[in-house]
């Protein structure tokens, strides 16, 4: 009878336990739910666990062998596995991380790293501040529908 109980008290126990993490329980603790900020304080790897404990997406694109704008678009492109048909200009990017995904269901959060965003002559201050816009947008349209989108980014 006591073994009967136990196991009672013990499957509820179980069932009282979130699947999922809150936020609080993640280095995310007190970054708001839809920004684009700079990646100083993380590690990539804790951000990925991170999405991982929360069920988010987690999206990498590692720009540092990127020059120009086209190099960038390639590069997260190909490391976000966009469709062959990507525009590969700031408007499609956008366009990527908003419509098609919103249409294919809920969505359960983004996390978004991009590491390296060049720094020179061909992908100069203002094609960085067009590119972290593109992605400020994309947390507003993320925050609209009461999706978390965090986007972290990092220079060389």
């Amino acid at each position: 009878m006591k073994r009967d109980l136990f196991l009672t008290t013990e499957k509820e126990a179980k069932m009282e336990t979130p699947l999922r993490p809150d936020v609080s329980e993640t280095p995310l603790k007190g970054v708001r739910s839809n920004i684009v900020q700079s990646i100083r304080a993380f590690r990539v790897s804790d951000l990925q666990e991170s999405a991982t404990a929360l069920g988010h997406h987690f999206l990498y694109a590692n720009l540092a062998t990127a020059q120009s704008k086209q190099d960038v678009l390639d590069m997260i492109a190909q490391q976000f596995t966009f469709p062959a048909n990507f525009g590969k200009n700031f408007d499609a990017l956008y366009d990527c991380m908003t419509e098609p995904l919103h249409k294919s269901g809920p969505q359960p959060g983004f996390i978004v790293v991009l590491e390296h965003i060049p720094a020179n002559g061909k992908f100069d201050k203002e094609a960085r501040e067009q590119l972290l816009d593109i992605f400020r947008d994309t947390a507003d349209y993320w925050a609209d529908r009461k999706v978390p989108f965090r986007c972290f980014y990092s220079f060389p």
